[in-house]
């Protein structure tokens, strides 16, 4: 990367971490472009040398959470929708510590944007990720497993607001517990006390 990539690649996160901040004290749509670049400590030209206005932002600082939380999976490929065909079935269990664990660490040393992202999901645009993830993996996932078509859509709410609700508690006592209890704690919640 050179001098100039670099200095474009800080104040673009400078941006989105001042947005993430911001979304943790208002809603997005009473965020102005002054408070963001008081907050990332750079004048207005700046930003809209960047951005056309806050929506680019947003769509930039979602591209940035989505990239940040994927870079604790050690084996991005095991995510992928190429391997939903061809794995064993007991890998594409995503209720092991294998993929709980990253998921449960990037909450854990990423507090504030995670508590934003669960504070905001229209403006993140995640029903949609949900939506391409649930067409592009679940799915597939959950035919491989014989589940019937009708009750897919249930059974991945059924797990996603469970992990969810998970997850909004152990923010909201400061993550006092460790990832490994969280991980023991949601396959408890799936499985029963057997695990």
């Amino acid at each position: 990367m050179n001098k100039s990539e670099s200095k474009y690649f800080n104040t673009a996160l400078r941006f989105d971490q001042a947005l993430l901040s911001l979304l943790d004290e208002k809603p997005f749509a009473y965020i102005t472009v002054k408070e963001l670049c008081q907050k990332a400590g750079v004048n207005r030209s700046t930003f809209y040398l960047h951005y056309e206005n806050t929506a680019d932002l947003l769509q930039e600082t979602t591209r940035y959470v989505l990239d940040q939380f994927l870079s604790y999976f050690p084996n991005k490929q095991e995510l992928s929708a190429d391997n939903v065909w061809t794995a064993p079935l007991e890998e594409l269990n995503y209720t092991t510590d294998t993929y709980l664990l990253p998921y449960l660490s990037y909450i854990n040393e990423n507090q504030k944007i995670f508590t934003a992202v669960l504070s905001h999901p229209s403006i993140f645009h995640f029903q949609d990720l949900f939506q391409q993830l649930f067409d592009h993996i679940f799915d597939p996932i959950l035919d491989r497993f014989r589940y019937p078509e009708d009750e897919r859509k249930y059974v991945m709410m059924f797990y996603l607001n469970g992990l969810t609700a998970i997850v909004t508690q152990w923010l909201e006592e400061g993550c006092q517990k460790s990832t490994e209890e969280v991980s023991l704690i949601i396959r408890h919640c799936i499985f029963g006390w057997e695990v």
